[in-house]
């Protein structure tokens, strides 16, 4: 489950070969996910051109075609196709997911606003779902209602950390709060580009948060269809998403100023709640 972040962890909520994920499935989950954390460096680390970034993608995204039709890649990347070429093999991985996730990171170089929730939407679609979806892929899990519960899992997780994140997203000129609800709450984007906490401001906030937090309740009861540790992990990965737009409802939704962390104290109750479930 994708959690976007800026800076070195970019894959913060990603089970990257915990101690409760399979052994025979660690080196499938970490090829994915260094799949996916080169590609955002590509498109967010640096002081690249836009241009550079997106042809260092598109360049990506010919070694993932020759990769899936099990043909020679570049050398740039062997680190990363090489190992991600046995995962497609052995588990036949669906490659359009991994697709997917290129199409959000080309995104990301060039659209820094969204108009409406549901072009947001679109954009978890790509940026967090197939995160989630290759995993279920893993796990043999594959009917429609675990997958639609698995998206929702996946974009709240997306959405809570771009509310997590304000203050460090809009000084880079970015702004995921979708515009059609400005008007609503009263704010507008000299607003938010001032990080002025008002209560115009939080309203926005709370409302996206409110979203984001009836999503994830919506996908939860996927924690019990996964099997074994996995089905743990993730109910982990809920609860910690759940804490974190806890958190930020604990500091009034003013994220324009100030960024809410996890400690070990909520790890504690994470461990507890996703005992509870």
């Amino acid at each position: 489950m994708r959690k976007k972040a800026h800076g070195v962890d970019h894959y913060e909520n990603f089970p990257v070969a915990s101690f409760l994920c399979p052994p025979a499935l660690r080196p499938a989950i970490m090829a994915i996910y260094w799949f996916a954390r080169t590609a955002d460096d590509l498109a967010d680390e640096g002081d690249a051109a836009p241009t550079a970034r997106l042809a260092d993608l598109a360049a990506y995204r010919t070694d993932l075609a020759a990769c899936a039709e099990g043909q020679p890649t570049s050398a740039r990347w062997a680190a990363v196709f090489t190992p991600l070429r046995s995962v497609i093999e052995q588990h036949s991985l669906p490659v359009d997911l991994l697709a997917d996730l290129l199409s959000a990171f080309e995104q990301d170089v060039s659209k820094t606003r969204y108009a409406s929730q549901a072009e947001l939407l679109d954009y978890c679609r790509r940026s967090a779902n197939p995160v989630g979806r290759l995993l279920l892929h893993l796990y043999h899990v594959s009917d429609a209602p675990s997958l639609a519960q698995s998206d929702c899992v996946c974009t709240a997780l997306q959405l809570i950390n771009f509310w997590q994140d304000l203050g460090i997203d809009i000084p880079r000129g970015r702004i995921y709060l979708p515009a059609d609800g400005f008007a609503q709450h009263g704010v507008d984007e000299v607003q938010l580009l001032q990080r002025k906490v008002n209560p115009a401001t939080t309203a926005l906030v709370a409302a996206n948060l409110g979203w984001a937090t009836t999503l994830m309740q919506r996908g939860a009861p996927l924690v019990k269809k996964v099997p074994g540790r996995a089905g743990w992990e993730l109910r982990l990965v809920v609860q910690g998403g759940l804490r974190i737009a806890e958190k930020i409802e604990l500091l009034k939704f003013a994220t324009l100023q100030q960024r809410p962390k996890l400690n070990a104290w909520d790890g504690a109750v994470m461990v507890w709640r996703a005992l509870r479930m």
